[in-house]
Formats: structure tokens, C-alpha cells, sequence
């Protein structure tokens, strides 16, 4: 598993943990006391904060992801038969791969 893809599903178990965070707080509005209702306050805090996070996680992985697409897109128009090749090549690899089974 590559960095990008284990930043993705980082991102995915974060959203997972977000929701269940909510859920949870709108669960126990009927409750009441002090000390819940001050534990409420800063999970609605946390949240927040961590949605904040969780946003800019993904406009960094977008951006990074269309630096890695433009960079890609500049080498094929550059080196066009390069590319061929090379995906020709790969694709030999994949039919010989798949050939086997």
C-alpha cells in the first residue's frame, strides 16, 4: 500500500469517525447534567476542529494528486513513443500475469 492510498483510507476511517462522533452527540441531546453537557461542548469542539483537518487533508491530496497528473500528462506529450512502450510493456506483464491463472 502506497503513502497516497494509506492517506486515503486514513481520510475514509476519519469520516467514518466523524459521523459516528455526531451521531453520538445528537443521541444524548436529551440528556442533561453539567458535566455531560460541558463533555458535549468539547466533543462539538474536537469535531470541528477535526473536520477543519479532514478538509485540508483533502485539498492536499487533490492538489498533490493533479501535480501528479499534470506531471504524468507532460511526459506522455513530451515523450509520446516512450509511453507507448512503456504501456505496452505493462500491459504484456498483466497478460502474462493473468495468462498463468
Amino acid at each position: 500500500m502506497n503513502t497516497t492510498e494509506s492517506k486515503e483510507k486514513l481520510i475514509a476511517d476519519f469520516k467514518v469517525v466523524v459521523a459516528d462522533a455526531e451521531a453520538l452527540l445528537q443521541a444524548t441531546a436529551s440528556e442533561t447534567g453539567e458535566k455531560l453537557g460541558e463533555a458535549r461542548a468539547k466533543l462539538e469542539k474536537r469535531l470541528e476542529e477535526a473536520r477543519g483537518r479532514l478538509r485540508e487533508a483533502e485539498g492536499v491530496l487533490r492538489d498533490k494528486g493533479q501535480v501528479a497528473a499534470d506531471a504524468a500528462d507532460g511526459f506522455v506529450r513530451d515523450n509520446p513513443w516512450k509511453s507507448v512502450g512503456i504501456a505496452a510493456g505493462f500491459g504484456l506483464v498483466i497478460g502474462m500475469l493473468i495468462g498463468r491463472r
